[in-house]
């Protein structure tokens, strides 16, 4: 049985920021440093001058450089929950799943089903399991999100200079990132099709929807059919922009809803797909490539489809 979280009193910290802590907000600095303590005591403290760098006061927006000495006053915060350790099995899998590993990142093979962090009464996500995996190591921090239903490349920087660098190239699109999906029914082209929409975040019956709106960020995508199935389509996505939901929501929009997908696509299809096996969202990032610019050195992972997916594909008719 679960043990209520209880709350402890720390002592007063002095922290020396280290090279590759240097560049980051003081304000994030202490969310990720103070976990258990609400996003609004951590700003307390920095407004009344309780945390101080090099003995002075700070606002919210200070960046840390390497040297400073940072004082965190004592405070109460929640102590972990320690029945939300990941199943051993679980980690055994998340670590063979590693496909790509130096001194600077990790690129991993995410499977279905695992949220990237916890929250919304998930007890841990891959970032947790990254991190009772290796209790030891310094830094772990996800460089880009997957939804819970999508398997395949996941980014973790494990330094924070490379975390930076690698937000920098996804901002400008120099991390590729490329997908496998079935959709629902034939698409009527061939070769790639180039889909712009843009995509802006609305509420239905109290949970997060996306939907293509004028008002919205615009997303591009770029389609292209590899199979087509007698009433389904495997398609490559490669990304241009990284929207939430993005290729869910634009497949939707173009009248082939990825299969398995409970928010946009058709309950009555997914349930004919599901007797014939699909019992998850058919969606996987395949193929990850990027440069990292202090170091020049190239990474490229690819990630295969799971059996249950090939499975699937091979009993179907043309």
């Amino acid at each position: 049985m679960s043990q209520p979280d209880t709350e402890h009193r720390t002592a007063v910290q002095h922290v020396r920021i280290e090279k590759d802590q240097a560049g980051q907000r003081i304000d994030n600095f202490l969310l990720n440093r103070l976990r258990g303590l609400p996003k609004s005591a951590v700003y307390k403290l920095l407004r009344t001058g309780q945390v101080r760098v090099n003995k002075k006061r700070i606002k919210a927006v200070y960046r840390l450089s390497e040297g400073d000495d940072v004082r965190i006053p004592p405070v109460n915060r929640k102590s972990p929950d320690q029945t939300a350790r990941a199943p051993d099995a679980l980690i055994r899998d998340v670590e063979r799943r590693v496909l790509v590993e130096d001194e600077y990142l990790m690129i991993i093979d995410k499977p279905s089903g695992l949220a990237v962090h916890k929250g919304s009464g998930l007890g841990f996500g891959l970032i947790d399991v990254l991190r009772q995996a290796r209790p030891n190591a310094p830094y772990l921090e996800l460089v880009h999100r997957l939804d819970r239903e999508t398997s395949g490349c996941i980014i973790i920087a494990k330094q924070r200079q490379i975390l930076n660098e690698l937000h920098d190239l996804i901002r400008h699109n120099q991390v590729k990132k490329h997908y496998l999906t079935l959709l629902d029914g034939r698409m009527n082209f061939t070769g790639t099709k180039a889909v712009k929409t843009p995509i802006e975040e609305s509420r239905q019956s109290g949970q997060k929807v996306m939907r293509v709106s004028d008002k919205g960020k615009m997303a591009i995508s770029y389609f292209r059919p590899l199979k087509k199935y007698r009433d389904a389509t495997l398609a490559a996505v490669e990304l241009e922009t990284g929207r939430t939901h993005q290729i869910r929501v634009q497949a939707a929009h173009l009248g082939h809803p990825v299969l398995g997908d409970s928010r946009y696509g058709s309950h009555a299809v997914n349930r004919e797909w599901k007797k014939r096996g699909l019992r998850r969202l058919f969606l996987h990032a395949s193929e990850v490539s990027f440069q990292l610019p202090t170091s020049g050195r190239k990474y490229a992972a690819s990630a295969p489809l799971e059996r249950d997916l090939n499975e699937l594909l091979e009993q179907l008719p043309r």
